[in-house]
């Protein structure tokens, strides 16, 4: 079966009643995690996006503790994980600011891990790739917050 455009979507959901609309959303949030991951996002995080950057740091923070450091194999292994989960929680947002300071926060995390990152290149190289990621977003924000943004990045960096 082949995916229908999206304006030919959005037309169809016009025609539909409230009801119908409602079990749809419902039908989808049952298919697959990530949609009632979003569903969730819209409905009850996303008047609120201090409260949702809280939220998500506050799972960083969970995971990196739960690191196997045995070897950089499961080192390399749960970041990576790890930066795919945020970048889903990025998506979910869709808001430069959320987007750069839950990357900021990802890298001071890896930073600080025990054993440091520079000992594997891979991990470091992560590291500057995201970097480079943030100070690419930073540029497309306000100036009040590219400043505030950079001051960050630059204690990240040094």
């Amino acid at each position: 079966m082949k995916a229908i455009r999206l304006p030919e979507i959005k037309k169809e959901l016009n025609s539909l009643s409230h009801k119908e609309i409602q079990e749809l959303c419902l039908r989808l949030a049952r298919f697959k995690k990530e949609n009632k991951e979003l569903l969730t996002y819209l409905l009850f995080e996303s008047h609120n996006e201090s409260g949702y950057i809280e939220t998500v740091k506050t799972y960083i923070d969970d995971v990196f503790e739960e690191i196997n450091t045995n070897s950089y194999f499961y080192i390399k292994k749960s970041v990576r994980k790890i930066l795919r989960n945020v970048k889903k929680y990025i998506r979910y947002s869709q808001k430069k600011e959320t987007e750069v300071e839950l990357l900021i926060y990802f890298c001071e995390k890896l930073k600080d891990l025990q054993p440091s990152i520079q000992g594997n290149s891979q991990l470091k190289n992560l590291y500057d790739r995201q970097i480079i990621l943030t100070q690419k977003t930073i540029e497309k924000l306000h100036e009040d917050l590219q400043y505030d943004y950079n001051i960050m990045l630059e204690h990240l960096l040094h």
